[in-house]
């Protein structure tokens, strides 16, 4: 019994909750007593006392009694170490005095205390031995309005709780929406702005809990049609489903969804680089560095980081992709490297370099995580790159260029250049943006807000270019902005190009949803690269615009039309991530001190340590210097 020595009563019965996680770790080498074992579950459990369960219900009842008191358990469903089959990372009780969780095997973490005083008192932290005072109302001297007391309001109505404890926030909680499909589940993306609005008013809990269980459900097991992804793929949502038992008896249990349910049954790329980037910013704005350091949370980022990391047959080291597996989950024609995920995927591993224990077993992971990066940001600077100079150059291209130095390397035609992006590009040097998504002979030059927006918080992009990027959006604000932040990509796809390219999606029609839709949730992602840039001002503009009409309106997930007057034909009503990209972005811009916790100012090491010096292998020159050079002072 080493996982009940190491919870700290050796001498203890098995409880009922430790039986049944038992149960689900598959190696029959970490239990050897054969009562424990049984069928494999995909469900995380906690059983409670409830007369006339409802199986639908998300949001456990305040009068079930719980069934399974022992309060430190496991749920793992699938053990992938020993390391992490022996750390405790799921309480399913109700003890609210004390909750400390230690590390084993060699790393110095202090133990995370959380007190909690009775009554109203304000609650107290002790985080790795430091007194800390959480202020639960927001930082001093922010003033609320009637706009952000409903949204609060909202944003805590739409919490879902698993085992007593706050989990996540559904997408979507409309009170007139009867098929709500896939919308009253939790999702890792649409989770994050939500875990930030929590983190910046003070409270961790949530986001804590939401690190650490959908951690376990990283390991279970996912097949889709008889076929298994690879380890350490994250889910793309999860749903609390309350099942009823024998007698007054009901289990609550987490019932995830890695893509074998979803619309297209899509692969949940961005997830996992979701979960390391929030895992960053939870350390760094709580100061809690206790929880990345845990075994099984370092476990969890290696596998995600090797998952990406995965040698194949591409000649570049951006990552490749299928269609919808980000933001924009339905066919939009951004199969192969889409910028977005190129983004995500570049401050996750900037992320994970920080965060993984420096020792002898991860010190080879970390070198390779650090060449690809280095390659990365030089391959995106490089080649996605485009303002009016470039797209002179690329319109005057040669083509079927055979050559270790052809210009156009990868044989783009000028007839790719559309008469719109000729007409639409700023004639100021100062102004340009990274294309959309880069592949042999295809250049999309769609403006992607949300792929350009990250390049600057994680500066994949270098300093200039990333000016550059808030040039244009100020100079095309009427097309990327107008009624209401912001345009998801522009221009839409329209005609026989939304026809081939989208197989004719009644949901994407042009301008609405993903086909240029207006989507007010990435104002938080605006918000922050506007603080990092020094140019607050832009997103102050953008937030008063939104406030203006988000609460008239109820909260859409999208608008419609050219220039976002209309609300989407289709838009879900009261949706989470809408409300709380609002939230995050008033936080941020009130007390923008904390913005540098969220985001990565340029790496001189990275353009130190290029990759690139293969030179007798017949490459003759490398841009590090040129990429350097464009560094401002």
């Amino acid at each position: 019994m080493n996982a009940i020595t190491f919870l700290g009563n050796s001498t203890m019965i098995p409880s009922q909750c430790i039986l049944r996680a038992f149960s689900r770790i598959s190696p029959s080498k970490y239990i050897r007593d054969t009562t424990f074992r049984s069928y494999h579950s995909r469900f995380s459990s906690c059983i409670n006392q409830y007369s006339n369960a409802n199986s639908d219900r998300i949001i456990r009842p305040t009068n079930a009694v719980p069934f399974c008191t022992d309060r430190q358990s496991s749920v793992t469903a699938q053990v992938v170490s020993e390391a992490r089959s022996l750390s405790a990372s799921t309480t399913c009780a109700n003890d609210t005095t004390l909750d400390q969780i230690y590390t084993k095997n060699g790393l110095n973490v202090k133990p995370l205390v959380v007190e909690r005083l009775k009554g109203h008192e304000k609650d107290e932290e002790v985080v790795n031995g430091d007194d800390k005072s959480v202020n639960r109302d927001g930082f001093e001297g922010a003033k609320s309005n009637n706009v952000e007391d409903e949204a609060w309001r909202l944003l805590r109505d739409s919490i879902v709780t698993y085992c007593d404890s706050p989990l996540g926030t559904v997408a979507a909680k409309d009170p007139t929406d009867t098929m709500p499909s896939n919308y009253d589940q939790v999702f890792i993306r649409d989770f994050v702005p939500s875990a930030l609005a929590f983190l910046l008013k003070g409270e961790s809990e949530i986001v804590r809990n939401f690190l650490l269980h959908t951690l376990q459900l990283q390991s279970w097991e996912k097949t889709v049609d008889c076929y298994s992804p690879g380890q350490g793929l994250m889910p793309a949502s999860f749903k609390v489903r309350t099942l009823p038992l024998e007698e007054d008896k009901f289990e609550e249990v987490l019932d995830p969804d890695f893509g074998e349910a979803a619309i297209g049954r899509v692969a949940p790329v961005d997830s996992g680089l979701w979960w390391i980037i929030l895992l960053r910013a939870y350390g760094k704005i709580t100061g809690d560095y206790s929880l990345q350091e845990r075994i099984d949370v370092q476990t969890g980022i290696k596998m995600i980081a090797n998952l990406c990391l995965a040698d194949g047959f591409d000649m570049f080291p951006t990552l490749l992709v299928t269609d919808g597996s980000c933001m924009i989950d339905r066919r939009m024609g951004i199969h192969g490297h889409p910028l977005e995920i190129q983004a995500l995927f570049y401050s996750a591993l900037r992320s994970s370099r920080e965060m993984i224990t420096v020792n002898d077993s991860s010190k080879n992971i970390i070198k390779t995580i650090s060449n690809r990066l280095s390659a990365l940001s030089f391959h995106i600077r490089e080649n996605y790159w485009v303002d009016k100079n470039k797209i002179n150059e690329i319109y005057r291209y040669k083509t079927e260029e055979y050559s270790m130095d052809a210009t156009n390397k990868f044989n783009i035609y000028p007839e790719q250049v559309s008469p719109w992006l000729m007409d639409w590009v700023p004639e100021s040097p100062d102004s340009g943006f990274l294309i959309g998504n880069l592949q042999p002979a295809h250049m999309d030059f769609r403006f992607f807000t949300l792929g350009n927006l990250w390049s600057i918080i994680s500066s994949l992009g270098t300093p200039k270019q990333n000016q550059a990027i808030l040039n244009l959006i100020e100079e095309k604000w009427d097309d990327l902005v107008g009624h209401m932040p912001l345009k998801i990509c522009y221009p839409a796809l329209e005609s026989s190009e939304w026809h081939i390219i989208t197989g004719s999606d009644p949901k994407n029609t042009p301008w609405s949803y993903h086909n240029g839709g207006s989507w007010p949730t990435l104002l938080w992602q605006f918000t922050l690269a506007c603080i990092k840039m020094g140019r607050p001002e832009l997103a102050e503009k953008a937030v008063t615009m939104a406030e203006k009409r988000l609460q008239a309106d109820r909260w859409p997930e999208y608008y419609d039309t050219r220039d976002g007057k209309f609300i989407g034909k289709q838009s879900r009503l009261y949706q989470t991530w809408t409300i709380a990209g609002f939230l995050t972005s008033k936080q941020l811009l009130q007390n923008p001190e904390i913005a540098s916790s969220l985001f990565w100012e340029e790496d001189l090491e990275l353009l130190e340590s290029c990759v690139c010096v293969l030179t007798k292998s017949g490459r003759k020159k490398c841009s590090r210097a040129a990429a350097k050079s464009q560094i401002l002072i």
